[in-house]
């Protein structure tokens, strides 16, 4: 029985630390592993050198469904609904893997930008589990994106297909274009 529990805080453990350099916020540490909020803290500071961040968590459906979070969002929960339906993981391990996927499309893209960070990729996983939100497929595309549930989706458009007017224009990249002098 002893060494169960090892076993247990050791893989507990491997998992807080996965978490936490993935830049996890503490209340996702204490949902998913069983060790004790003192010992998280330290396991915190420890793998990053700092306190976590205080503050509520973002808890919003709505910002999956804004232009960038959503092709971001609809990318890492296809990956994580394959991992599931294929690989044999779920839970927490899923997320993890699922999470690591997506930093290694998003990266891979030249000037990819990281959108959704994983305390977002974790609420996005229980509002699909609570069937707050779902995947559709786009009618132009046949891609499937995030949407909440109780939408009509006959015929819904990705923001891929129809990105917004201003999509892709920020500050820097006006900057940019503007004349020296």
């Amino acid at each position: 029985m002893a060494i169960k529990t090892v076993l247990g805080e050791t893989q507990q453990v491997k998992i807080a630390t996965d978490l936490i350099e993935m830049g996890a916020r503490l209340q996702v540490l204490q949902e998913e592993t069983s060790l004790s909020r003192e010992r998280l803290l330290k396991l915190y500071k420890e793998v990053k050198g700092e306190s976590p961040s205080k503050g509520m968590l973002p808890y919003s459906t709505d910002w999956f469904i804004s232009w960038q979070p959503n092709i971001h969002s609809s990318l890492f929960m296809g990956i994580y609904q394959f991992l599931v339906k294929n690989a044999g993981t779920d839970g927490v391990h899923a997320l993890i893997t699922a999470y690591r996927l997506y930093l290694d499309q998003v990266q891979g893209i030249e000037g990819g930008e990281v959108v959704l960070s994983i305390t977002r990729a974790w609420f996005l996983v229980r509002f699909f589990k609570a069937g707050m939100m779902q995947l559709v497929p786009c009618r132009e595309c046949t891609g499937q994106f995030v949407t909440h549930t109780n939408e009509l989706h006959s015929h819904y458009v990705c923001g891929i297909c129809h990105p917004p007017a201003r999509a892709g224009k920020t500050n820097s990249k006006t900057k940019l274009l503007q004349p020296v002098g």
